[in-house]
Formats: C-alpha cells, sequence, structure tokens
C-alpha cells in the first residue's frame, strides 16, 4: 500500500454506506447535500481507477417508519427495511449521474422497471467497464442485515476490501458518545470483535469476513476526502482482519 504517491491501495473495493450516514444533521431522510458530497468523493476515488461497489443501509428511512413496524411480522419488516434500501440506492444513483459518474443498481429484490436484478458476472462486467454498482435490497432475504450483504457482495466480487462508511472515526472498546474515555483501536481481529461483542458488524458478516479472510476498514464518512485516504492506503480508523 502506498499513500504518498497517491497510487490506488486497492483494485476493487465494497463500500458499506449506511443510511444514517446519509441524514447528516437530519433527524431521517436523505440530506441532499450529505448524499452529493459523497458522490463527489465517489467520484474521486473512481477517478482514480479504482473498482467500487457499494452497499447502502435503509435506517434512514426506516427509522421514520419504525414506530408501525412495531410487533410486527418480523420478516414483513426485514422486507421493508430492503426497499427502504432501494430507495437509498436510487437516490445514490441520482448523485452519481449528476456527478457523471457511470453506475448501476443491481437489487436482489425484482424491481425490473426501475432497476436490474442481481446477476453476478454482470455486476463485475460493469466493475471491469468503470461503472460503479450499488447493491440495493440486502441479501434478498430477512432475517440478514446490510452488513452480512455488504460481506457477501464483496466476497462475490472479489473485493480486496470491505470499506465500513460510518458517523463513527473507528471502532472504539465502548460508545465513544457516552464515554469520553472510550479508546480507539487501530486495528482489531475478528476474533476479539465477536467476543468482545462490539457491534462494528453484525456477528454473522464477521464471521464470514473471517471465514474468507476478507478485510473491513472502519472510518468516518463525515470527515471530507476520507474515502480517498482510505482507499490510498493511509492508516485512518480502524482495520478488522485475521490475527
Amino acid at each position: 500500500m502506498t499513500s504518498a504517491s497517491g497510487v490506488p491501495a486497492y483494485r476493487r473495493v465494497l463500500l458499506k454506506l449506511s443510511g444514517e450516514a446519509l441524514m447528516g444533521s437530519d433527524a431521517y431522510g436523505i440530506n441532499r447535500e450529505v448524499l452529493a458530497r459523497v458522490a463527489s468523493e465517489i467520484k474521486a476515488v473512481v477517478a482514480t481507477g479504482i473498482q467500487l461497489a457499494i452497499v447502502i443501509g435503509g435506517g434512514n428511512i426506516f427509522r421514520g417508519i419504525a414506530p408501525s413496524a412495531q410487533g410486527m411480522d418480523r420478516a414483513s419488516a426485514d422486507y421493508m427495511g430492503m426497499l427502504a434500501t432501494v430507495i437509498n440506492s436510487l437516490a445514490m444513483q441520482d448523485a452519481l449521474d449528476k456527478a457523471e459518474v457511470p453506475v448501476r443498481v443491481q437489487s436482489a429484490l425484482r424491481v425490473d422497471q426501475v432497476v436490474e436484478p442481481y446477476v453476478r458476472r454482470r455486476a463485475i462486467r460493469h466493475l471491469e467497464q468503470g461503472r460503479v454498482v450499488i447493491f440495493a435490497a440486502g441479501t434478498g432475504n430477512p432475517f440478514f442485515t446490510t452488513d452480512t450483504a455488504a460481506t457477501l457482495r464483496g466476497m462475490e466480487i472479489g473485493a480486496d476490501i470491505v470499506l465500513k462508511a460510518t458517523k463513527v472515526d473507528g471502532v472504539y472498546d465502548r460508545d465513544p458518545v457516552k464515554h469520553a474515555d472510550a479508546r480507539r483501536f487501530e486495528t482489531i481481529s475478528y476474533d476479539e470483535v465477536l467476543d468482545q461483542r462490539l457491534g462494528v458488524m453484525d456477528a454473522a458478516s464477521i464471521a464470514l469476513c473471517r471465514e474468507q479472510n476478507l478485510q473491513v476498514r472502519v472510518f468516518s464518512i463525515h470527515k471530507a476526502g476520507n474515502l480517498m485516504r482510505v482507499c490510498r492506503g493511509e492508516n485512518i480508523g480502524t482495520l478488522v482482519k485475521g490475527a
């Protein structure tokens, strides 16, 4: 990896964006300024030759309807969450279109009039042709999170790393919002994440990463330029890897 020369450290990456990261300072929904800034950062990364795929969560939308989902059948609620990720994916596609970045959305749920269905070989072909690919609707199955979807899609497309962009600048030993003395890890193993239940990603996704030795970099998307720094191999946030 190299950062001084600006040479990309990776050939292909899977960017996991939390839905909450798109809210900005809003209570829920999509903040257009945040969306445009993220699209601009993605454009800069793609311009270096890195192939980039994205999985976006749905918390920013589902948060607004969560009270209505209380007591609902879990599978039905999860499908609502998947549809929220489709909305976010369409919003990101629009922002990338406006930034003149070639982009395709593929959904694990069939919404053929709106986006492409997920087809692994087609997704890889899009990436090879320089298009950003956004994977919507999680895995297409209830009871699985978008973190698990990010890990799964990252493995399927042969990504070098999963970049988890959040509101927090890494992995801490306790909640940094509640504890001023919380300590941030520069690196941490999959086993430590699972043993300490740190909540970086859900246990299923971390276990998948451990099985395939797929590293995860957790960093803050709210600091301008962080995505490029990570893609250049700079040591920011927290790297989750094997022992």
